[in-house]
């Protein structure tokens, strides 16, 4: 089964556009996560509505961080994404009058959702301004090196 990724991916690009000194085009963040610019431009208008990201037109148009990194939480942006499934697994309703499917499922459903409830609220603890400072951590203790997007400088 394929996990969702879009909020790691939207995090990304966010990252991406927070440490750049220029707009970013649709295309150059989709380079960064080998998807369609459609598939951004998309999600990110989302962002847009909520004021995380603005969009310009024509040359050195693109997008653009407008919110304060250090207010903006990863609950925020997973709520603004669509609040995407948290969990891949799921219960079998195969045979909904089966009490055993019932009993594991009743079992299951509350365990789940006291886990997603537990995680989507740890989620409002990250400010995009925490991921920026590790990432500058990490950048600074690494200088010099090849990362995985060397081919996609701005």
């Amino acid at each position: 089964m394929r996990r969702d990724s879009k909020l790691s991916s939207i995090l990304h690009v966010l990252l991406h556009m927070a440490h750049s000194e220029a707009p970013l085009t649709s295309e150059q963040l989709s380079g960064y996560l080998r998807t369609n610019p459609v598939l951004v431009r998309r999600v990110l208008a989302g962002l847009r509505e909520r004021g995380y990201v603005s969009s310009g037109k024509g040359h050195g148009g693109g997008w653009s961080i407008t919110c304060d990194l250090s207010k903006v939480t990863l609950r925020d942006i997973y709520e603004a994404v669509g609040s995407p499934t948290v969990f891949a697994m799921g219960n079998r309703v195969d045979h909904p009058s089966c009490l055993v499917e019932k009993v594991v499922n009743q079992s299951l459903a509350s365990t789940f959702e006291e886990a997603e409830a537990l995680l989507i609220e740890r989620f409002k603890d990250v400010t995009l301004a925490d991921l920026s400072s590790q990432f500058n951590h990490l950048y600074a203790k690494h200088k010099g090196e090849i990362h995985g997007h060397e081919s996609h400088k701005q």
